[in-house]
């Protein structure tokens, strides 16, 4: 599933999925943009792609803020006028009842998972429409799909990233557009090593292959629906879980 020749920007991409997604699609052939706040973890990943001799390039966006996803969209515009694959990976989130949520949490949650995806693909999508080409992947999360105790927020985001996505491929595909969406099942990113001990061993268990995902296994679904291997696919929710969630 090569991707020789084309522009990715990738969200999230300085830890966890994010940068196993930018560090697979350059491996793959691909120039790659990230997208991401941390300028310390961002600067290891690209460390690490210049050893292998990968095109990784970083731009840091706040994307909570609509004001300067604009800014970095005008910037993108200029770095690279095609833009071939936008992967929406940014995500943050920490377990806690409902009931004990603060407004300010809850907007976060809210603003960066759901409110990021949203504004920068509003932003990037017209030069998509201009090319009458492109794919759109989002990371949402099977939280999101079936639900998940102690993370009603952010459930409720990434269940918006779904909608959107199915929403999005509707209106796009008129333009050779593919929007779809990868939801992770428990992945060992630094997210998931955050949670109680506890909670980690739990949902270890509760996995029908037993174990946790590696972040690279949610890239490898990423790259199918960013290659051509996708081409007639648009709309669709592929749930990465290792069988956790496999009746929802």
């Amino acid at each position: 599933m090569r991707l020789d020749g084309r522009t990715a920007i990738v969200t999230g991409s300085a830890s966890g999925i994010g940068r196993a997604i930018a560090l697979q699609f350059a491996r793959q052939g691909a120039r790659v943009i990230g997208i991401d706040i941390d300028a310390q973890k961002a600067a290891e990943v690209s460390r690490e792609a210049e050893r292998e001799k990968l095109a990784v390039e970083f731009m840091a966006i706040d994307l909570t803020d609509v004001a300067a996803i604009a800014r970095g969209a005008a910037e993108l515009s200029t770095r690279c006028p095609r833009l071939d694959i936008l992967v929406n990976a940014a995500g943050w989130d920490r377990v806690q009842p409902f009931v004990d949520n603060s407004p300010e949490f809850i907007q976060r949650v809210v603003a960066l998972n759901l409110g990021g995806p949203l504004h920068f693909t509003r932003a990037l999508l017209p030069a998509m429409i201009t090319a009458k080409a492109g794919k759109i992947v989002n990371v949402a999360s099977d939280a999101g799909r079936v639900g998940s105790s102690g993370e009603t927020a952010y459930a409720a985001a990434k269940g918006g990233v779904i909608a959107f996505t199915k929403s999005l491929a509707r209106e796009v595909a008129r333009y050779t557009i593919n929007v779809n969406c990868v939801c992770p099942g428990p992945t060992d990113t630094p997210l998931f090593r955050a949670q109680p001990e506890k909670l980690q061993e739990a949902l270890t268990r509760a996995i029908l292959f037993r174990r946790i995902a590696k972040p690279e296994e949610i890239a490898d679904a990423v790259l199918f629906f960013a290659s051509s291997r996708s081409d007639y696919i648009t709309g669709q929710i592929l749930s990465v879980s290792g069988g956790l969630t496999l009746a929802g």
